[in-house]
């Protein structure tokens, strides 16, 4: 048993912040059943190269542990089909723009009529009042993002991940699973109005922070901190290192250890506050000393020191490190269809109840007549939609 064994989620979202959420849910132990149009289905199956068989890598990394059912929610039979699975329910999620959630019979208030205890929740650009599609890259932008990444000279930046989908789809999860502790006290469900731009705002945290209390806009950095110094990345003589410094003992340390001991004391570097108003002078001192060195030779020198220190690794080093492997972050699995499959591991270790792969990614209405089955329709039903276009099987 996994700690959601029991929860069934109904999960009509595509493309990565709803996927990311039930897929989470879904790790945990949630059934979740995959809701697609009968037309494609989720477009990021179609999102590549690369391909594993017919299905993208895009879509495999967000979509393990759930059962696919193809529907035509735009026929009565299909909506019915729907409302028959949601009677049934713990959970709804949903990514349809608010002019959608009525036409297709999702509104909170048509969910609760069938089941009054149901959650759902909508993830959408801007809030359910604002019937705008929500993209993460034009997230970054608005929500401040950009601004502050890239180097401080050059253009702002998107980060390399779509990073306001994946945080909103982690505070859905977070969200829902509050929503269902409320519930088992007070047997209430609740509308949960999960919005791109209200989880990029908040994801500026300390940045935030700053601007709000110190009154001045943030700028951009590059790999600099912005309240630390040092706190980023240098070059060696073969590469680069990242070198990040908590507090003075920790660079007294590095000076030590990079035999620059003089810095420690002196008047512009001894405390942080000090380093941050001298920053320039300081880092360009730093960079011409830095580069002298191997990367090898600086992280033992900063293993000695006790000093946060690491390699800037490419993502295919990053899946193929020690560290990767030990901490079971890349699962290989055999699929029936698509043959041999790597995919990402779940982070979330637990002790008792650890997260298993159950369900590979699902092909495009793999389950659609295992769940209609499971609903009560008969064999001769289930062909009947078939052939009437409300359902697909693969």
């Amino acid at each position: 048993m996994q700690p959601l064994t029991g929860l069934k989620v109904i999960d009509f979202s595509r493309v990565l912040a709803g996927p990311f959420c039930s897929m989470n849910l879904a790790d945990l132990g949630a059934d979740v059943i995959k809701i697609e149009s009968i037309a494609g289905g989720d477009e990021t199956r179609a999102w590549g190269p690369p391909f594993a068989g017919t299905e993208s890598a895009y879509y495999l990394a967000v979509n393990r542990n759930k059962r696919s059912i193809a529907l035509n929610l735009k026929s009565q039979k299909g909506q019915a089909v729907s409302r028959k699975l949601i009677a049934h329910a713990d959970v709804v999620l949903h990514n349809f723009l608010p002019h959608s959630v009525t036409t297709l019979g999702l509104s909170y208030e048509q969910l609760t009529a069938i089941n009054p205890g149901l959650i759902v929740c909508s993830i959408t650009g801007y809030g359910h009042r604002v019937d705008e599609p929500g993209y993460d890259y034009i997230l970054q932008a608005i929500g401040g993002l950009m601004s502050i990444t890239g180097e401080s000279d050059g253009s702002p930046m998107k980060v390399g991940v779509a990073i306001t989908d994946l945080f909103t789809g982690l505070y859905a999860a977070n969200a829902i699973q509050a929503a269902l502790h409320y519930r088992s006290k007070t047997g209430q469900g609740q509308f949960l109005d999960m919005a791109l731009y209200d989880a990029q705002i908040a994801m500026l945290a300390n940045v935030a922070s700053n601007v709000l209390i110190g009154g001045n806009d943030a700028p951009r950095l590059g790999n600099y901190h912005p309240n630390i110094v040092p706190y980023q990345s240098f070059q060696t003589s073969d590469g680069y290192v990242v070198i990040t410094v908590g507090n003075d003992r920790q660079f007294c340390d590095f000076c030590k250890h990079m035999d620059l001991p003089e810095l420690c004391q002196h008047p512009h570097y001894a405390t942080n506050s000090e380093r941050v108003l001298h920053r320039q002078a300081l880092i360009a001192l730093l960079e011409d000393h830095m580069v002298k060195y191997t990367s090898r030779d600086i992280m033992k020198r900063m293993q000695a020191a006790h000093v946060p220190c690491g390699p800037i690794h490419s993502v295919k080093q990053a899946l193929e490190s020690d560290e990767a492997s030990a901490r079971e972050m890349v699962w290989s699995v055999q699929h029936p269809q698509l043959g041999a499959l790597k995919l990402l591991g779940s982070p979330l270790k637990l002790s008792e109840t650890p997260v298993t792969l159950r369900e590979l990614p699902p092909l495009h209405g793999q389950h659609s007549r295992e769940i209609l089955s499971e609903m009560g329709y008969d064999d001769k039903e289930i062909q009947i939609m078939i052939e009437q276009g409300v359902v697909s099987v693969c």
